[in-house]
């Protein structure tokens, strides 16, 4: 076990819901914990130093020391109620416990290691269990096992069973439950991810080729004519210029926009 966990508590008088909210508003967190000899002892914590308790740790059960009436109780923080809005603790429960008796708790489950199959073979590694069951002594318990997926290869998957945990702890989830699996990429993100790659090369160059017609150098036939038909504009030779291009240079032979002739080229 890392770091001992104390803190501190007092009797608690009031009870009833309007009782437990005046409490609140004073920086208060209610609280309850079960004794091993049978019964609850109603509690008080002061609410800053029992948040700042839990931001320092991750697990969602702690062995800590309750210290309460000059004496160090040990006990497992079992649950702690939140406020949906808020966030804040807004009451905790403990249960009493005894340092040499075993107990059931659940400890979570951190990855590390880049798997095979995600680095060599392009798939994704999905963890299906964040938390493992186990039994073993109060003084054992940790927040979290490591656990080493870079052996993993694409379609295989890691099982409780196949855990290295220390001989003190027992597992109680079932043996073939799985961890962690490496799944192959789906077809959509496979063409979208090939899609991002080319897009990400640049987009490649559109080149329009305009057939010449007899009689007409560089007109390129306005859409939607038939073919042969000259280009918008009457007789005139050349493409007039797009309308609202600015320093667009005109066509061949075609008339400047204001019907001035501008820059037509001899033959």
């Amino acid at each position: 076990m890392s770091k001992e966990i104390r803190i501190k508590a007092e009797p608690r008088q009031e009870q009833g819901s309007g009782a437990v909210r005046r409490l609140r508003r004073k920086g208060i967190v209610p609280a309850a914990m079960n004794r091993i000899a049978g019964g609850t002892t109603m509690l008080q914590v002061n609410a800053h130093d029992f948040e700042n308790m839990l931001r320092h740790h991750s697990a969602n059960q702690l062995l800590v020391t309750v210290e309460l009436d000059g004496q160090s109780v040990p006990a497992l923080l079992r649950e702690v109620q939140t406020d949906v809005m808020t966030g804040e603790a807004i009451h905790a429960d403990f249960g009493e416990i005894s340092l040499t008796r075993k107990l059931r708790v659940s400890i979570g489950l951190r990855l590390t290691g880049e798997p095979d199959g995600v680095k060599n073979e392009g798939g994704i590694l999905e963890q299906t269990l964040r938390q493992v069951e186990v039994e073993c002594l109060p003084a054992d318990m940790v927040e979290f096992f490591t656990v080493d997926v870079s052996a993993l290869k694409l379609g295989q998957s890691l099982s409780v069973k196949e855990l290295k945990l220390d001989a003190k702890y027992t597992p109680i989830t079932h043996g073939d439950v799985s961890v962690a699996t490496i799944v192959a990429m789906a077809a959509e993100e496979v063409v979208e991810a090939a899609a991002t790659t080319e897009g990400a090369a640049g987009e490649p160059e559109v080149i329009i080729k305009g057939k010449k017609e007899d009689g007409e150098e560089g007109a390129t036939p306005a859409t939607g004519d038939k073919k042969g038909a000259p280009a918008a504009g009457g007789d005139k030779k050349g493409a007039a210029p797009a309308t609202g291009a600015k320093g667009a240079a005109p066509a061949v032979g075609a008339k400047a926009a204001g019907g001035d002739k501008k820059g037509a080229e001899k033959k």
